[in-house]
């Protein structure tokens, strides 16, 4: 019954016979069955059985990771080329994401799922799989500059994903508390959160806004290949992420190599972006707060962005270039635009009063402005206002899309605008941002009137009108998400956030 997960071959009945003759017995004993033909060929555990058998695996990883933060993995290979963990990868990429150069999509790869998934199993077992050059795209930045992203083929994407998966389990245990970017369980709002409850709760006057500049485009190769080889020494694995990263770029219809950078939009970038700052930075910056700063020192670091706060001024005008000399050892340069020490905290607008200068300056981080603010009682607080440039980024999509619709029913405009909105607010929906979630919506419906009013000369859209139609398909703004102390308080589990 219980053994190797499997039933039956057939059903065997247990009915006893009512009729006492022998020869009667026979004629009313129950018709045996077999198993029903739609079963034959179901799998004899659900996917998510699977997923945590395949977990229970990297867990043994991990512990020995982080048990031993010196030990060195030499035998991780089997677990990227292993069929269920490839294809519980592929059910993770999304349906809709864009072709590689090979033109291969989801769905049609998803077709012969199992026979695809074993060949790509058996050229990664054998040493024949070979990595793909990947596509340049570029997107629109809100300063009018362009991010160049590189879009892999389907399988680099599946083989890149695992590989992030395993090596992920290593990492997780080295990283530190103060890096939230591309980690698992961990947002941009757990990074705002623990930003703002570390001013509002800690001794914070000064305030370093750092920024790399073009980090992806500037990772050198062999520091990265010195960075892993810490803690990897299988070569399998070492020997394909060389294959990615020296895959190129296809641009204008030509293959371009490079010995520096990570096209952004590979699976495995993020967690080697992680990797590399964490040895060219987290690390270093980790031991400077602990033996040189006098004064308090909080760090949150969300990719190539980063804020440190600083109890004393001194601090951070030492910290600020020995930072410099620190990144230029490996290749990274600060942006100059968008790295600057402010003063900011608790008694930043009384001490640039006595002055006799204006209110604090304010720093921008993950798509918000940070202000020194007040609560409705006097206290001091941060408040987190959408980025301006954000805003109207946004609404020049908005804009532009509107007009493409222009002609489309008012329903179905009106359907997409709610979900749009909608959005908006799940990200920017923070405790004391109402006046901007309520300046967004408003600028939505005045853009929307103004493409209603183009569909005819003679059409005129009254504001009652139109204010019928915003209350019929766009939700009103509300908060969605906690105060951050409320929020951090869970996932802290009761440690202090300020260090």
């Amino acid at each position: 019954m219980h053994g190797c997960g499997k039933s039956d071959s057939s059903i065997v009945p247990k009915k006893a016979a009512n009729k006492s003759d022998k020869r009667l017995a026979k004629a009313e004993q129950p018709e045996e069955r077999g198993l029903a033909k739609g079963n034959t060929h179901e799998q004899n555990s659900h996917r998510a059985q699977r997923r945590e058998r395949l977990q229970s695996k990297l867990g043994r990883i991990r512990q020995v990771a982080e048990r031993d933060k010196r030990a060195k993995f030499t035998s991780l290979w089997h677990h990227v080329y292993d069929v269920e963990r490839l294809e519980e990868t592929y059910y993770r990429l999304r349906r809709n994401g864009a072709e590689g150069i090979d033109g291969e999509t989801w769905e049609h790869y998803g077709e012969e799922l199992q026979k695809n998934l074993q060949d790509l199993s058996d050229r990664l077992a054998r040493g024949a799989y070979h990595a793909k050059a990947v596509k340049r795209v570029y997107i629109p930045k809100p300063d009018g500059r362009q991010r160049p992203i590189g879009i892999p083929v389907l399988e680099d994407k599946i083989v890149q994903g695992t590989v992030a998966e395993v090596l992920g389990a290593i990492y997780e245990t080295d990283f530190k508390d103060f890096s939230y970017g591309f980690r698992p369980g961990r947002s941009q709002h757990n990074a705002l959160d623990a930003l703002t409850v570390g001013i509002e709760r800690g001794a914070v006057n000064y305030v370093l806004d750092m920024d790399i500049r073009a980090f992806f485009d500037t990772i050198e190769h062999e520091w990265l290949i010195k960075f892993i080889k810490h803690r990897i020494a299988d070569k399998r694995v070492v020997r394909h992420i060389k294959k990615w990263l020296m895959a190129g770029v296809l641009e204008d219809g030509e293959i371009r190599q490079g010995k520096m950078g990570t096209p952004q939009g590979g699976s495995i970038s993020p967690l080697l972006a992680n990797i590399y700052l964490h040895y060219a930075l987290d690390n270093w910056a980790d031991v400077w707060r602990s033996e040189e700063a006098t004064g308090m020192m909080q760090i949150v670091r969300y990719a190539d962005d980063a804020i440190f706060c600083f109890a004393n001024e001194t601090d951070a005008r030492s910290f600020l270039p020995a930072m410099e000399e620190r990144l230029a050892r490996f290749g990274l340069r600060l942006s100059t635009e968008k790295t600057r020490l402010i003063e900011f905290g608790r008694y930043a607008a009384e001490k640039r009063a006595k002055r006799g200068e204006g209110k604090p300056e304010t720093f921008d981080f993950l798509g918000f402005t940070h202000i020194c603010g007040k609560t409705r009682r006097g206290r001091f607080a941060v408040v987190r206002k959408t980025k301006s440039k954000k805003m109207r980024a946004k609404l020049k999509e908005v804009r532009e899309e509107l007009r493409r619709r222009m002609h489309e029913s008012v329903p179905k405009v009106g359907r997409w605008l709610g979900s749009m909105v909608k959005g908006h607010y799940e990200y920017y929906a923070v405790p004391r941002n109402m006046p901007a979630l309520k300046a967004f919506r408003n600028q939505v419906v005045r853009l929307w009137r103004q493409t209603l009013r183009r569909r005819s000369q003679t059409g005129y859209i009254t504001w009652e009108r139109m204010g019928r139609l915003a209350d019929r398909w766009l939700p009103a703004p509300r908060i969605l998400h906690p105060y951050p102390d409320q929020r951090l308080s869970v996932t802290t589990r009761g440690r202090s956030p300020v260090r």
